[in-house]
């Protein structure tokens, strides 16, 4: 990376970079009720989402598309492998 006047930063004065927080989503699908609808779910209700079993589930970083994966389970608990990254370019375009 380079600054005005030349000055070229060092990887290790760009290390603060990877402290920085990130809140990652993993998205399994979607659906939209009424309120109606919403005051009667209770334990045990199912709500039907838009995606198929086999669809892969979207994975945002900030709220920003950056993979796809599918579950899996890791020492009992559940997991995402990444079956899909968002080029660069793609991510670009997401940010308009």
């Amino acid at each position: 990376m380079s600054f005005p006047g030349g000055q070229e930063a060092a990887p290790q004065q760009m290390d603060f970079l990877l402290d920085i927080p990130l809140e990652i989503t993993v998205e399994l699908g979607k659906t939209r009720i009424t309120i109606g609808e919403l005051l009667k779910l209770n334990q045990g209700s199912v709500l039907e989402l838009d995606k198929l079993t086999n669809q892969p589930l979207e994975i945002f970083v900030n709220k920003k598309l950056m993979a796809e994966g599918e579950v899996v389970i890791v020492n009992e608990k559940f997991g995402i492998r990444l079956t899909n990254i968002v080029s660069p370019g793609d991510r670009v375009k997401g940010l308009s």
